[in-house]
């Protein structure tokens, strides 16, 4: 799964990854969590542009989004039969750039967080799936969600599900949405290969959406991992979030 992440690229580094029009000037985001403003790429007009999207994907069809559950990722396997996804992965396919993204592998009672970047450095591009819910009032809400996929022999040590990425030299197949079809791209749906990526602990400072610094990313040793495990903490904030197995869930 995928449920925080990280953009530390400089915004015209990205825009040179990414190929948009825009020019927009960002921090860099160190916890960024489900439900804030994410930067997505989408095609529109045959041109690739920048845009704020809320993290979460809210199906057009829903008619009261305090009573639908948040969907922040969604599952490869189902993507193409799942109604709340099913119009997205033909028409509103999407990128979302990172630089990393954590995950939290359990450890007795509490969960060690681990940072989780490209073992090549740089940024990626996370498969996303776009929608646009307008409400009763005429307002409008562009939202997202991140695609997972089950993940790889190596990287399983962590979590049984990882976000897919998609290749800078298929971007361009990912995006195009012109055919109205997914069966072009569903290959892209799988987990990366052993080795792309590495990962240290860190902190259990991430835990906190509040925290927002470049020491999150920084690894601990692990006489650091053992002391902050006997620390007494208050209970994560839990997110139910995605399908029918909860898939999404923060901690």
């Amino acid at each position: 799964m995928c449920g925080r992440f990280v953009i530390t690229s400089a915004p015209e580094a990205l825009r040179q990854v990414f190929s948009y029009i825009e020019q927009p000037n960002f921090p860099a985001r160190y916890n960024i969590a489900p439900t804030q403003p994410v930067p997505v790429v989408i095609v529109e007009n045959g041109s690739r542009h920048f845009r704020l999207m809320r993290w979460g994907l809210l199906p057009s069809w829903v008619k009261d989004p305090r009573k639908f559950t948040l969907l922040i990722n969604a599952r490869a396997e189902t993507v193409q039969e799942k109604p709340a996804f099913k119009n997205a992965i033909r028409r509103r396919r999407c990128l979302i750039p990172a630089d990393g993204y954590y995950e939290w592998q359990n450890r007795g009672e509490r969960k060690q967080p681990y940072f989780i970047h490209p073992s090549a450095g740089g940024p990626m591009g996370f498969a996303g799936l776009a929608e646009t819910w307008m409400g009763p009032n005429g307002e409008e809400v562009d939202t997202v969600a991140i695609i997972t996929a089950e993940a790889s022999t190596g990287m399983s040590v962590l979590h049984h599900r990882v976000p897919v990425t998609i290749a800078p030299d298929h971007f361009g197949q990912w995006l195009d949405c012109s055919s109205d079809s997914a069966s072009d791209v569903m290959t892209m749906l799988a987990a990366p290969a052993d080795g792309t990526f590495a990962w240290h602990p860190v902190a259990m400072a991430v835990n906190k959406v509040a925290n927002d610094d470049a020491q999150l990313i920084l690894p601990i040793s692990a006489e650091e991992a053992a002391v902050e495990q006997v620390k007494p903490t208050r209970a994560p904030r839990k997110v139910v979030v995605s399908e029918d197995d909860g898939q999404g869930s923060l901690f």
